[in-house]
């Protein structure tokens, strides 16, 4: 490895030794005007050429190389006015610019500036393949099931799919929801679920830029097998206090900016159900709705130290409390006490070594637990996850044809379950720390070349050591102005499991001498079209093998094996034997998406084909089988439009500017069943010798009613369809605007069905024939609510 990097300083230091002495670096930070947020990738390119950068979490951008004496500077953001900024290049001090963007109202004769084919296509061009990135005001148009959610909102991306109506869950190009990594400014979040998965943890009020990796992610991520979602918070308006209220049918929530003087500012949101308050009011209403409620909420503080260094400190918590006694009227009655949440802390600096250099160090930590307690029966259920991280990531910009991105990350992880019930106790705990190390280059020979190297060295620490090496790679090719060809892979490693509950939190447990890491290879071809109109074309190829794959076993109450037992005579279990069946699988497909940025109408079409297939020991006499959330075909469309701008163009040929709007937003999804299980054959038993001669209509002894399956998951369930819309009136006062909205999910009332339940229906029939029923996911409901914003 050591002689790996001399080798890469050495070519760097070659190539920086060649380039002329004169050459000078354009560098600086691209800030909202009104608030002073950090736009994230905006585009900053020197006019008349495709040399520039795109902006990073900071707001940072840095392009070396310049050689002329006076440039002119393109600046784009989608929302935002674009700007042309000329220059005057200094070579023997820095040229350092703070660039400030005026948000602008997506007009139709925009798509004349947006629209320029260099700019976007070169903007395609440097996005990294399988990357999305979407603002919180995109995620907030899209129509909800009764609350803004962000995880609901990415499932409207090819790629991306739900196991039902009931899961905010992503599975992600055939991934599970554990092989996801979450990250709130920099801190790890785990099982990020209101209400037993049906929504988000995340208040998309609070949130600023959200990037999601489908995969073939680079090496500064790792620790899981699928995905990268990276989540950035408001930093707070810099200029004057802000703040939206908002109430639904479901919750209230607001959140607040203000500034802190000339060196920072602050932002911070919270939300809560409240379903109990309405349920406190009323005896009657005690049987019907249980005690529970959640929060969440968000505190972000940013500094402004000077020009080259800035500080932020981010809060996020999350809580659940459900109180549920089955016969309200008792005091005696039995029931459960459970609640849950997730907390995280992250403090990061920023700085600018020099022109060249940019850094970020991070302290974060994380934490998610949950309690479970029966009233009458002695059974208490603990599940913690502690999660404390130290990194740091350095990105050097060599020379206009090197850049070096390089770091470290220290996790010291505590996964923590205990069960207590009569006779027993199931304790699975243990410190683990997990290193990494990893390193990164991006070469570009030729202005339609950019070919990147990376290499990430991970090391877990526990009972069992792992020391394992992952190259990533990336290549990109610009066939032409508008044009371009992306290839990307490399070898994923995850060393955390999940142990999946219904309707209690997931359980982690963690690689040990029982449970061997997991790992994952991707490979991905991209094609990009950017068209007129403000249109462009993607496609992505896909293959994702998976080796050492861990599915929980079902069976594991008679394959537990106990460790003794403890002082109190109770039997002991604190192992990880058994806990899983391992084995292999692969998910391939293809995604072809057509999008439109700016003018009236905006949104994309999406289509995904995929197939995944596990092969587990020991499940379907060791064949292949498609797991549950296995989707062949997948359609998607979301639109947004302003109706009174729609309604000029299409009746009056022109568009006139309005003081008050009418906004709408529409979903469709269409996807194929989900794989389930049938019965193969019925069977009875236990029948008496004076029982009739089919063996049922006698007036015998019992007869038992069995099912034999099929092959796992061999049958399909019909397709999924919805559509949902969302309308909005946005009324503008002198010091604030009122949003009432209305919503509704599944606007056509389909009855999807979630899953099919068999009974004996002999007795009834006089056949020996299973009877069964279907059972179906959310009918149409519609949700009203109004936003303030002042």
């Amino acid at each position: 490895m050591k002689h790996l990097l001399f080798f890469l300083f050495l070519i760097i230091s070659l190539q920086v030794n060649a380039q002329e002495k004169r050459d000078a670096t354009l560098t600086g930070f691209v800030y909202d005007k009104e608030t002073g947020e950090a736009l994230i990738g905006a585009t900053v390119l020197i006019d008349g050429t495709t040399t520039g950068a795109s902006t990073n979490h900071s707001g940072f951008f840095s392009i070396p190389g310049v050689r002329d004496d006076r440039v002119s500077l393109v600046v784009r953001y989608f929302g935002y006015i674009t700007q042309i900024i000329p220059l005057k290049v200094n070579f023997n001090t820095s040229n350092q610019e703070i660039i400030y963007l005026v948000p602008d109202a997506i007009e139709f004769e925009e798509i004349v500036v947006t629209g320029k084919k260099t700019g976007t296509a070169q903007e395609m061009f440097e996005e990294p393949v399988s990357n999305v990135e979407l603002t919180g005001q995109a995620i907030r148009k899209l129509p909800q099931l009764l609350e803004s959610d962000l995880m609901r909102s990415l499932q409207t991306l090819p790629g991306v799919v739900p196991l039902s109506d009931y899961s905010s869950q992503l599975y992600i190009r055939g991934g599970t929801p554990d092989q996801n990594l979450y990250l709130v400014d920099g801190a790890d979040v785990y099982n990020p679920e209101h209400a037993f998965g049906l929504f988000s943890t995340f208040n998309t009020e609070s949130i600023k830029n959200v990037t999601l990796s489908k995969g073939g992610f680079g090496a500064k991520y790792g620790g899981r097998l699928s995905s990268v979602l990276d989540i950035t918070n408001l930093d707070g308006n810099r200029y004057k206090t802000t703040g939206t209220s908002t109430v639904s049918l479901l919750a209230a929530k607001a959140t607040i900016q203000t500034p802190l003087g000339s060196w920072g500012s602050l932002s911070g949101s919270f939300r809560r159900t409240y379903l109990d308050l309405i349920r406190a009011t009323s005896e009657s209403l005690k049987e019907d709705i249980p005690d529970y409620y959640f929060y969440d909420g968000t505190l972000k503080l940013f500094a402004d130290i000077n020009s080259n260094n800035k500080l932020t400190l981010s809060f996020f918590s999350s809580r659940d409390d459900l109180r549920y006694r089955f016969n309200e009227k008792s005091d005696d009655s039995d029931g459960i006490n459970y609640n849950w949440g997730n907390r995280t802390f992250s403090l990061k600096w920023t700085t600018l070594f020099n022109a060249s250099i940019f850094a970020d160090f991070w302290i974060t930590t994380s934490r998610f637990d949950s309690d479970l307690k029966t009233l009458q029966i002695t059974e208490v259920d603990k599940n913690k996850m502690s999660d404390i991280s130290m990194k740091a990531n350095l990105e050097w910009l060599v020379s206009p044809k090197w850049d070096l991105l390089f770091g470290i990350e220290q996790k010291f992880i505590k996964p923590d379950y205990s069960y207590e019930f009569d006779g027993g106790l199931v304790h699975v705990q243990g410190n683990r720390s997990h290193q990494s190390a990893y390193s990164q280059v991006t070469y570009r020979p030729h202005n339609r070349w950019v070919l990147e190297a990376g290499l990430r060295i991970d090391r877990f620490l526990s009972d069992a050591n792992f020391t394992e090496i992952s190259p990533r790679y990336a290549i990109k090719y610009k066939l032409d102005d508008t044009q371009n060809l992306k290839l990307a892979g490399g070898i994923y490693r995850q060393y955390l499991h999940r142990v999946p509950r219904f309707f209690v939190g997931d359980i982690w447990v963690s690689t040990d001498k029982n449970i061997k890491p997991s790992k994952s290879i991707h490979t991905i071809a991209s094609y990009e079209k950017w068209l007129d109109a403000g249109f462009s074309f993607q496609t992505e190829l896909f293959y994702k093998t998976y080796t050492n794959l861990n599915s929980f076993n079902q069976f594991i109450a008679t394959d537990l094996e106990s460790d003794g037992v403890d002082d109190e005579g109770r039997t002991l279990y604190t192992n990880t034997r058994n806990l899983f069946d391992v084995g292999n699988g692969n998910s391939k497909g293809f995604e072809l998406m057509l999008k439109k940025d700016g003018g009236i109408v905006t949104g994309w079409a999406a289509y995904t084909y995929s197939v995944t297939k596990w092969e587990i020991d020991g499940i379907n006499q060791n064949n292949e089988y498609n797991p549950r959330h296995d989707r062949t075909h997948v359609a998607n469309l979301v639109l947004n439009t302003e109706l009174d701008k729609l309604w000029d163009l299409l009746w009056k040929g022109n568009v006139q500017k309005r003081k008050n709007r009418w906004l709408m937003s529409l979903n469709f999804v269409y996807s194929s069943g989900q794989p389930i299980t049938t019965p193969n054959s019925v069977y009875l038993s236990g029948g008496t010798p004076d029982a009739g001669n089919d063996g049922v209509t006698g007036d015998g002894g019992n007869i038992s009613f069995s099912l034999y399956p099929s092959d796992i998951n061999s049958a399909r369930l019909p397709a999924y369809i919805r559509t949902d819309i969302s309308v909005t009136r946005e009324l503008t006062y002198e010091k604030f605007t009122l949003s009432p909205y209305v919503q509704i999910f599944n606007l056509f009332n389909r009855k999807n069905i979630w899953f099919v339940t068999y009974e004996d229906d002999s007795k009834e029939t006089g056949q020996i024939k299973p009877k069964y029923e279907k059972v179906t996911m959310f009918p149409l409901l519609p949700t009203i609510g109004v936003t303030i914003t002042f």
